[in-house]
């Protein structure tokens, strides 16, 4: 399928059908999951080196090795009890703090120093994605067997909560089922995780955080990047990537709204690569931004369903998105989908006005969060197709200075404690 943009072709796929047999690889393109136009087999993450943890426990190296497979996908191991493991190692923080990633490329999350690197890592189940941070210290991973929560100072897991819904097979990869997108309501009560189901529409499963319990299923698009909740916590919204849309979902009826973000159009479907990826809620009037390729952004009215499309400059397919308390919006490029149709990897920083600084990144990433005096962002390298790094790049916001940080295994959610 060809789509023009600014009066060129281009012909490369989004995001492969989820129920492709075969993986593909593409050049320069972003994480979650969009096609390509080169083909190959794709290679899985070397083990790192250091001492494996023990679920629940912080490992004494820097890195825990990725745990394989139960022969034919078998269910997963049960959560471990709540345990009185030792405390992270003493550290040296910034004031920015440590950072968390979610380990996609093993079953870890990793507790990174901004200067020093990984510090530790915790076991939390199969392929990690999106990471979401309690007030209360706590933090929630969306993985491939269910949702782990970590207690971020004592370096524990003490809960793996099984999804209810079903999504097959416990595997690794760009198509795995599972959980995604994971956001926090504002009072910390409840969680909300995408999760994937291949070949079909995902849902939004609502639990209790008091409980650790999964207390809702609610149906949403297909395979739920992300999610995100409005300032007032009344609406949650799900990005459905595959589904060209964002499922709104009231919080006291759990009703969902399919609200069409599609400023390219949907001819192409599940080809396509022109789909969206993350959002985010503009805290001035609780809009939705959602970037496309590095030209549109798609602003969202969630009350009327109304999209108005706004101009970028960066020219390069986009991913993660954060928001900044002074209302900048940062995104992450992953490169052109094809070899000189667009721009390389870079970092948008979106000012409230509309105008943009690009920072050149080298190498796709995936998402990106913000250090918490506003200053740094940080973005992680965890593309799930070839090209990704096991690290994160630090990039100071006022002069674009960046440096890349080794941390992690295929890291992909990021959060600044």
């Amino acid at each position: 399928m060809r789509w023009r943009r600014r009066g060129r072709r281009r012909s490369g796929r989004s995001s492969r059908p989820t129920t492709a047999p075969r993986r593909t690889s593409r050049r320069g393109a972003s994480i979650s999951g969009q096609g390509g136009a080169r083909r190959a087999g794709r290679r899985r993450a070397a083990p790192t080196v250091g001492r494996r943890a023990r679920p629940g426990r912080a490992p004494l190296g820097p890195q825990a090795t990725p745990r394989r497979a139960c022969p034919g996908g078998g269910a997963p191991p049960p959560a471990p009890a709540p345990s009185a493991a030792s405390p992270l190692p003493d550290t040296a923080p910034t004031p920015q703090g440590l950072l968390l990633t979610a380990d996609f490329g093993a079953d870890t999350v990793s507790f990174v120093d901004p200067e020093r690197g990984t510090v530790a890592s915790v076991t939390v189940g199969r392929a990690p994605y999106g990471v979401a941070l309690g007030a209360d210290g706590r933090a929630w991973v969306a993985t491939a067997e269910g949702v782990a929560v970590v207690d971020t100072r004592t370096g524990v897991r003490v809960a793996l909560i099984p999804y209810r819904t079903g999504t097959g097979p416990v595997t690794d990869g760009e198509y795995r089922g599972g959980g995604m997108g994971i956001a926090l309501s504002p009072d910390g009560a409840h969680a909300y995780v995408g999760v994937d189901v291949p070949g079909t529409t995902g849902f939004l499963e609502v639990l209790d955080t008091a409980s650790n319990e999964v207390t809702a299923v609610v149906p949403v698009g297909r395979r739920p990047f992300d999610v995100d909740v409005s300032a007032d916590g009344a609406e949650v919204y799900v990005t459905g990537h595959d589904s060209f849309d964002v499922t709104a979902v009231a919080v006291d009826s759990l009703r969902p709204r399919r609200i069409e973000v599609a400023p390219y159009g949907t001819e192409g479907g599940l080809a396509s690569w022109l789909k969206p990826h993350h959002a985010v809620v503009r805290p001035t009037d609780g809009q939705l931004l959602l970037p496309f390729e590095g030209e549109r952004l798609a602003v969202v009215d969630p009350r009327t369903g109304r999209t108005r499309i706004e101009p970028m400059t960066a020219d390069t397919h986009q991913h993660g998105a954060a928001v900044t308390a002074d209302g900048r919006l940062l995104v992450v490029g992953t490169g052109a989908v094809r070899p000189g149709d667009g721009k390389g990897p870079s970092l948008t920083v979106r000012a409230p006005d509309g105008t943009e600084r690009v920072y050149p990144l080298q190498g796709p990433h995936e998402d990106v969060a913000v250090s918490r005096d506003g200053r740094t962002a940080y973005v992680t390298g965890g593309y799930t197709r070839d090209g990704y790094w096991n690290g994160i790049t630090v990039v100071a916001l006022d002069t674009g200075a960046t440096r890349r940080l080794p941390a992690g295994a295929r890291p992909l959610g990021i959060a600044v404690l």
